[in-house]
């Protein structure tokens, strides 16, 4: 049995039946992200119900939502006749998950929903379901197959489902204006929360642990200096200390190869001219982007002047666990 092929076949279908939901969206999508949009600005809440399969993408789906400043939360059907139907508020809305739109449990726990004035947003892929005659606003996910062999293990369906969902949260995202420092407030945790949270200024070396030299100065200076504070790089400043350049440990080793008596020439003759620099209030992920972008492993933190502050090793976000 050829496993690679049989599972590109799989892949292919589900980019098939994603091809068809990216075609098939229409004004109810825009429709669904307005009222989400409405009910978070009114201080409401996103609920989210689904049973089986359908019940796992509504964690999901939720999750992201939270993530991303939209408050959510996931309803059990079953709990709901039970009591927890209480958490459910006059200007919530609802998004409801049933691919058959046919779900017992789910449309049980409907009458009691609507009773409470909620917007409900049913997914689903038969447009002409029960689910889809009580929603208040229908966004089709119907595939023409599963994924499955059979036809029959929901797949291209769920994935179509967990898509759409994301689509959702991310056009509401952006229509709500939420910005990385936003996502970085709810991800405090981990090496995620610390390249969203510290900035350039609280991960560079500075003071004694920086060298910080004029062009004129010479290249046996500036190495006894590097060695002293153990730097791999040296910043070089004008006269009116903005910055000039930069002199690494790279640039001395190219120098070495064709130059007589390297240690009596000036800095200035051998530095990296106008580096790369980041100002301080930059966050750590963008000092990343910058050191993967230009494939350098120093970076000069400069002030509004252009003056140097300080100095961003790549093996100090290793040691911090950034990178």
């Amino acid at each position: 049995m050829d496993y690679q092929e049989k599972a590109r076949r799989v892949i292919q279908l589900e980019i098939d039946e994603l091809s068809r939901l990216h075609d098939r969206l229409d004004e109810s999508f825009g429709q669904a992200v307005k009222a989400l949009r409405c009910t978070l600005d009114q201080q409401g809440k996103i609920i989210i119900v689904g049973v089986g399969k359908s019940g796992n993408i509504s964690h999901k789906i939720a999750a992201t939502l939270n993530s991303t400043g939209a408050t959510a939360t996931v309803l059990n059907c079953q709990d709901a006749l039970h009591g927890d139907l209480g958490l459910v508020d006059e200007g919530d809305v609802v998004i409801a998950f049933s691919y058959s739109g046919e779900t017992c449990e789910l449309l049980d726990i409907m009458p009691h929903l609507k009773r409470r004035r909620v917007t409900l947003i049913s997914i689903t892929g038969q447009p002409d379901s029960t689910l889809a005659r009580v929603g208040d606003i229908v966004l089709d996910i119907h595939v023409e197959r599963e994924a499955c062999p059979l036809n029959l293990a929901p797949t291209s369906s769920t994935t179509n489902m967990l898509v759409l969902g994301d689509a959702l949260a991310m056009t509401l995202l952006e229509d709500r204006g939420f910005k990385k420092e936003d996502f970085a407030e709810l991800h405090p945790g981990g090496s995620l929360g610390r390249t969203l949270l510290t900035k350039a200024s609280d991960i560079m070396r500075s003071g004694e642990n920086i060298v910080i030299l004029s062009a004129q100065e010479t290249i046996k200076t500036a190495l006894e200096k590097m060695t002293a504070t153990r730097s791999g790089a040296v910043i070089v400043i004008h006269e009116d200390k903005s910055l000039a350049g930069i002199f690494t440990q790279g640039d001395f080793t190219r120098a070495f190869q064709t130059q007589n008596d390297l240690g009596s020439c000036n800095v200035g003759d051998f530095m990296t001219a106008d580096p790369i620099s980041i100002p301080a209030d930059k966050l750590a992920a963008e000092v990343l982007a910058l050191l993967e972008e230009h494939r350098i492993d120093d970076l000069v933190v400069v002030d509004d002047n252009n003056h140097p502050l300080g100095l961003i090793d790549i093996q100090d976000l290793t040691r911090l666990h950034i990178l």
